[in-house]
């Protein structure tokens, strides 16, 4: 069986879309991928031939055992590059998404192996992303909930943020929303805005970026 870059980005993809809780079927995976939905069907039938993934009754698309080993594999190296390039080479955070994309597939295990011993395990990625297996559930157990749902007046810090959209990060990254950033919600506005306080500042978020950041009590 040969594992091609698209077959991994396939099997990325899928994992990626069940941490942000999505049920994924043929058409989640076109939108994440931007292809179009014959493509799909035909990656979808190359990657169930190789037992990579299963496809229910329903249309929804699961990750084999097999598979999910691949997948985890290529965000563990994605994570490690983003690890790399913020905190050996100093690049933005809300840059390094894109380029670990570039580079996920050429990474070799030797260069994976150096790259675990020099950063070390087991940690966050820049946008407080983690390589294993997460979805909204998990992140609710821990007691974390996204910034639309914050309650009020509690100082908040923010632990994780959505990264697949370079627009999203720079746009949070130029109103100081960034993992490690601490904020207050002061109130949740009738056109669907929040009010928070950063930096000892008012600014004004929409609902739909809040529910892509992740916040725990301060």
């Amino acid at each position: 069986m040969q594992i091609t870059i698209s077959k991994e980005n396939y099997l990325k993809t899928i994992a990626e879309a069940e941490s942000e809780g999505e049920t994924v079927i043929a058409a989640t995976l076109a939108r994440w991928l931007n292809v179009s939905p014959p493509a799909v069907t035909k990656a979808l039938n190359r990657l169930k031939k190789d037992n990579l993934v299963e496809v229910k009754k329903d249309g929804q698309v699961k990750l084999t055992s097999e598979g999910r080993d691949i997948a985890n594999g290529i965000l563990n190296r994605h994570h490690l590059i983003e690890r790399m390039l913020a905190e050996i080479f100093g690049m933005e955070w809300f840059k390094v998404h894109d380029e670990a994309e570039r580079l996920e597939h050429a990474v070799s295990p030797d260069f994976e192996k150096l790259l675990t011993q020099k950063l070390g395990a087991g940690l966050p990625c820049p946008h407080g992303n983690h390589t294993e297996r997460d979805t909204p559930e998990l992140r609710r157990e821990r007691g974390w909930s996204t910034l639309a749902e914050a309650s009020p007046a509690a100082p908040l810090q923010v632990v994780s943020v959505f990264e697949r959209d370079r627009q999203l990060l720079e746009f949070l990254n130029g109103m100081h929303i960034h993992p490690g950033a601490r904020l207050e919600v002061i109130a949740q506005n009738y056109d669907d805005t929040l009010t928070l306080r950063i930096n000892g500042e008012p600014v004004h978020l929409g609902l739909a970026a809040a529910r892509k950041v992740w916040v725990a009590a301060a």
